[in-house]
């Protein structure tokens, strides 16, 4: 290596608040609150409010507006496209799509003539909600590793989503609830759910219809979509309803003989499925899987990947295994809605 280029390892490093780059003065998804953060979507485990300043999408910050309002709002927040060059500092910064969910973002740092992606969550599967994932060459590559163990290869959408639609009509005096998380899933199962021309209206839980209202804002059509409560029983048979995970049981109640379904990649576990009774389990992950996230850690060239949030063993010795070093980053406080 060239005298002159410095390596990642020199300028960014985890803090208790988070992932830190000295040189620009910034922390991305941090923990905890920080004068200057950069967003890489908008679950709440890496969007926290109080930031003084704030860097992300449009999307991101349409969310972050949403879930925190004035906190966010009163915020100094700037939104960056994808591909925009932002100079801060000695440091060059830009967002590339993640396909996680909309406004996610891989983070691409450069400085001194070495660079780092920060890949944030991340999806290798088309999304009709959100611009698919970009393989960034770098020096260094931060990857998530929630399904990082050989078990987990998540069978193909549509033909989990062509699973419900077939209980749909085996069991038409039956309302089908499907678990999906707020922000992401719930809207990539309705717009998957039109894609397979399921054109009647979708029933949502109060919970959901307020980010499905700001994708609609972000041009993001989602169909006819109608409130899960004030409808007659009778009504809602053969119908099928969105819901939160681990709706009330008092709410499910007034639905006819619900049957429970759950869209997570956790699903291919049986024993959790099983746990929260769900009748019909769909794998439907907004992370990658374990081909997935070798597939990128081949195509992004790094000669070192550093490896958070997720089953980081098991990813770092096949990253050894290829010649490539690898460690964990050990990041803290990130969830697993997935």
């Amino acid at each position: 290596m060239h005298a002159s280029i410095l390596r990642p390892e020199r300028w960014l490093r985890p803090t208790p608040a988070g992932l830190y780059c000295e040189p620009a003065d910034l922390f991305i998804d941090p923990t905890r609150m920080v004068d200057r953060a950069v967003i890489t979507h908008g679950h709440s485990d890496h969007a926290r409010p109080g930031h003084r300043r704030v860097l992300a999408t449009r999307a991101t910050l349409a969310f972050m507006a949403h879930r925190y309002e004035e906190e966010a709002t009163a915020s100094d927040r700037q939104a960056l496209a994808y591909g925009e060059p932002l100079k801060i500092n000695e440091v060059t910064l830009r967002l590339e799509p993640a396909g996680h969910i909309l406004g996610s973002a891989q983070v691409v740092l450069e400085y001194r003539g070495s660079r780092a992606v920060v890949s944030g969550d991340y999806k290798r599967r088309r999304d009709p909600t959100c611009p698919a994932f970009k393989p960034q060459a770098c020096d260094v590559f931060i990857t998530e590793a929630t399904f990082a163990l050989p078990v987990f290869r998540h069978p193909a959408d549509h033909e989990e989503i062509a699973r419900l639609l077939h209980s749909i009509e085996l069991f038409p005096e039956r309302c089908h609830v499907v678990g999906v998380y707020a922000l992401g899933k719930c809207q990539r199962v309705i717009a998957l759910l039109r894609e397979a021309g399921y054109e009647e209206p979708i029933y949502v839980h109060g919970a959901l219809e307020p980010l499905c209202a700001v994708y609609e804002r972000l041009g993001v059509p989602l169909g006819p979509l109608c409130p899960a409560t004030g409808v007659s029983r009778d009504a809602l048979k053969g119908k099928l309803v969105l819901a939160p995970p681990g709706a009330d049981d008092r709410w499910l109640r007034r639905f006819p003989e619900p049957l429970i379904a759950m869209a997570s990649g956790w699903m291919r576990v049986r024993q959790r499925a099983k746990q929260g009774g769900v009748e019909l389990p769909l794998v439907i992950s907004d992370h990658a899987d374990w081909d997935e996230l070798n597939l990128t850690i081949a195509e992004v060239g790094a000669s070192e990947i550093w490896v958070t949030h997720g089953r980081e063993e098991a990813l770092i010795r096949q990253a050894s295994l290829n010649g490539l070093k690898a460690r964990a980053l050990s990041l803290t406080g990130f969830e697993e809605e997935c």
